[in-house]
């Protein structure tokens, strides 16, 4: 490795870089020339509609692409042996590039290079050379030939003398740094060859950065492990296990971008969705794929997977355990056939035909339609029709038997015949009866609290808020609650699965649609109205027919077209209002902690098992959530899954590590901690306090490390149950802290809870009352290792007298 940063280096790479940046300029303006032409287009046929809607969404992506590759644009380089390069076909491209769009591919110009040379730059899209026959200026990161630029190294060069990592602040080249893979160029020029990991200098500069709040993404320093995760098969599920800092959620936001640009023409149409534990880790990862010149991608917590509902609410997690297990499948099929009701006795119902008489519906008339109904094979809600057509043949009978009626008279709704006489029914007068007691109200109230046609909120909220039904489902009582009560995560998988059982009546659907429909013309019309109305009464000849107004431009029809938002949706915006979408590729990070119905509205999103599972079984805190990978897929993808582990702790530094290593041993003896690659010379702290003293013992402690944290920032990870006491302390002296059940994670100090800080880093970290921490959950060894390794740089550990034994021996008491 050798910093070559001399004025000549600097001077080639800056050349280059500048015409790079002409080129992005170029490619933004007409970007932008082609986005106002789309937008300016009117009218047309519905073709032409089409087109316009598509070219404007084509030409905003690219002006976000262009817009979010502005920083960074360039950040490698590789030299190779030209006649070695030829051999190997490494300057190949692509086959689905095109000239000039983000994610072409590319080989490189030969400047700054000896003769026998061949140069390729490596950055965030592809440029080509438009005037030039399409010469190749930058090769996206993600293309084949730029491969090596991550995978070379001295025993394995693949053809390269040379790897360039170049350093950029805006438009300007601050340095590079080389690595010469060339064993022989190497010992006559003093440089050494590097073997070990990547870009050794970049990477070290980009992990001893400080922290902003917002996760960065990996692109110049993705190395050999997780380049192999990266771009790995598009089908089947991967599983990625890695411990602590091992890059695993880096590595899954570069795989998004790597299958989006591998297999765009699928994927940007079925989309991709990533699946992330709250809210707050969303936020900290948004930035990464807009960075990589993505944004067809949809984020989302479990919370967030069931259209119109807001599931974000906390619960006990015992609570949360129960809702997970696979058995609420059965809970769930008993609470709908619960509100199939046969009642005890026969039911009154009062009819407007008889004048308000009474008949009586008995049970076993009830449970036979009930049968019918359930032998169509039809869910619940499509199975109603055959129901009420039981119930109201059964009612006609009785209203007959009831009236009596001559099939020869003129009116035989209203004969002479006396109840219960013999009768001689004609289909055509039953016929009659049926049509009028399907509007008969107390009819209508009769079938609704038989057979109800129901929403899965409905069926799920009306199950947890009656211990009756909670017993006539099998249900735990521990369910029971408020029919109002907020919606939580762990609720969101069991109202998926009741719509699954109820089924949806696509005719109501339609109806919506076409009333929404008719709202959108009248609306329209109303609009042309005024247009003609308000047009100017000083035109002369107002008569004249050769005198065009709006109205005869533009129907109204056409104009409700045109405001119709659902066709200017993108395919996530769609994704994200269809409970029923089939999702391309599924991520999902953290996912150790689903449980099995989280895992069963998964699979049932993505039908094609195309899925990249990330996490590390060591780090799982909620009580639902996985012992291991087997025993969540395999229900599954039973042994159709691969596994692809990540060795090397990127983050945390060996001396955080040392101390996390003794709690991950508690956990199972038989793991091994990731190895660290760096050391941040500070070791850590643990202070014990009485405990009456702990919130001022935080508040220094607090004070003290966000000074210690510099620009970066500073982690204070509190137990839950203690959070509201301890947390006024640090916001009397560090009053702009960030808390919260969404804390800003920009801010300089950021107050969590275990279960916040899941996912996420600071550069220094105070855990509080680590003991109190394992107690409070059954898993909270594991809570307590996910709390040691959120830091970067500094680790300190308070505690009011009480230690966990796996920290005992650590810090030596």
């Amino acid at each position: 490795m050798s910093n070559a940063s001399d004025a000549s280096e600097l001077a080639i790479e800056q050349a280059h870089l500048t015409m790079l940046y002409g080129h992005l300029d170029t490619l933004r303006e007409e970007a932008s020339t082609q986005l106002q032409r789309a937008l300016l287009q009117t009218g047309g046929t519905p073709a032409d509609r089409s087109h316009r809607d598509s070219a404007t969404a084509l030409y905003t992506d690219r002006l976000a692409q262009y817009t979010a590759v502005e920083n960074g644009l360039c950040f490698g380089r590789l030299d190779f042996d030209r006649s070695d390069a030829t051999d190997r076909g490494q300057a190949g491209s692509d086959e689905d590039g095109k000239a000039g769009s983000p994610g072409d591919p590319g080989g490189g110009p030969d400047g700054g290079a000896a003769k026998n040379t061949e140069v390729r730059y490596i950055g965030r899209i592809g440029i080509f050379d438009e005037d030039n026959d399409y010469e190749p200026l930058l090769i996206d990161w993600r293309a084949p030939a730029s491969r090596p630029f991550y995978l070379a190294t001295a025993a394995a060069p693949e053809g390269v003398r040379r790897r360039r990592h170049i350093r950029t602040e805006q438009r300007t080249v601050t340095g590079v740094d080389d690595e010469v893979l060339d064993l022989d160029e190497a010992h006559h020029t003093g440089r050494g060859a590097h073997d070990g990991v990547a870009g050794e200098a970049a990477l070290l500069s980009a992990l001893n950065a400080s922290r902003t709040g917002r996760m960065k993404d990996i692109v110049e320093t993705i190395q050999a492990e997780q380049d192999h995760v990266i771009r790995g098969d598009l089908n089947g599920v991967l599983v990625v296990q890695g411990g602590p800092g091992t890059g695993k959620t880096a590595v899954a936001l570069h795989r998004a971008a790597y299958l989006l640009y591998t297999h765009r023409q699928m994927l940007s149409s079925r989309v991709v969705l990533i699946v992330g534990p709250n809210p707050t880790f969303l936020r900290y990862i948004s930035q990464v794929l807009p960075s990589l010149a993505e944004t067809g991608v949809l984020l989302g917590t479990m919370g967030d997977l069931f259209p119109g509902v807001v599931a974000h609410a906390d619960e006990p997690a015992t609570i949360t355990e129960i809702k997970g297990r696979a058995e609420m499948v059965d809970v769930l099929a008993a609470a709908v056939q619960d509100r199939q009701r046969v009642p005890d006795e026969p039911i009154a119902i009062r009819l407007d035909i008889l004048d308000g008489a009474p008949v009586m519906l008995d049970p076993e008339v009830i449970a036979d339609a009930r049968e019918r109904a359930r032998r169509s094979g039809k869910l619940h809600n499509l199975a109603r029709p055959v129901f009420d057509t039981e119930i109201i043949h059964a009612l006609s009978l009785l209203v007959a038997d009831t009236i009596g009626i001559d099939p020869y008279a003129d009116d035989p709704l209203g004969g002479d015949d006396a109840p219960g006489d013999p009768q001689i029914l004609d289909e055509a007068d039953l016929a009659e009866i049926r049509r009028e007691l399907r509007g008969e109200a107390e009819v209508l109230g009769a079938l609704d609290w038989l057979w109800p046609i129901l929403t899965p909120q409905q069926l799920v909220a009306g199950l947890f808020a009656s211990e009756i039904r909670l017993t006539a489902a099998g249900a735990p009582l521990e369910l029971r609650r408020s029919a109002r009560a907020a919606w939580t995560p762990a609720d969101v998988p069991l109202l998926d699965e009741a719509a699954e059982l109820l089924g949806e009546d696509e005719t109501i659907r339609e109806i919506i649609a076409e009333r929404q429909r008719k709202r959108q013309i009248a609306y329209a019309e109303g609009a042309l109205e005024i247009a003609f109305g308000s047009r100017s009464i000083d035109v002369e000849d107002e008569d004249d027919p050769e005198l065009l107004s709006v109205t005869d431009l533009l129907e109204a029809d056409r104009l409700a077209d045109r405001q119709d938002e659902g066709s200017a949706l993108t395919p996530a915006e769609r994704a994200a209002a269809d409970r029923k979408w089939a999702f391309g590729h599924v991520i999902v990070d953290e996912a150790q902690e689903l449980s099995p119905m989280a895992w069963r509205l998964l699979m049932r999103r993505c039908p094609s098992r195309s899925m990249t599972v990330v996490g590390d079984v060591a780090q799982t805190g909620d009580l639902g959530g996985a012992a291991s990978w087997a025993s969540a897929l395999d229900p599954y993808v039973p042994g159709r899954w691969r596994l692809r582990e990540l060795t090397v702790n990127y983050r945390t530094p060996t001396e955080i590590m040392a101390v996390a290593a003794g709690v991950l041993a508690g956990i199972d003896p038989d793991l091994e901690p990731p190895r660290s690659v760096r050391e941040a010379g500070v070791d850590p702290w643990v202070r014990g306090v009485a405990p009456a003293r702990l919130p001022d013992a935080l508040a220094e402690a607090a004070t003290t490390e966000a000074v210690e944290a510099g620009d970066g920032r500073l982690g204070i990870i509190l137990p839950a149950g203690t959070f509201a006491d301890l947390v006024p302390a640090v916001l009397k002296v560090l009053p702009d802290a960030a808390v919260g059940d969404e804390p800003e994670l920009a801010a300089k100090v950021v107050v969590l809870t275990v279960k916040q800080a899941k996912g996420l880093e600071f550069d220094g970290v105070i855990v509080v009352d680590p003991d109190r921490i394992v107690e409070e959950s059954p898993r909270g060894a594991n809570d307590l290792y996910v709390a040691l390794t959120r830091a970067t740089q500094r680790l300190g550990v308070l505690h009011p007298g009480v230690l966990p034994e796996s920290l005992l021996a650590v810090v030596g008491i």
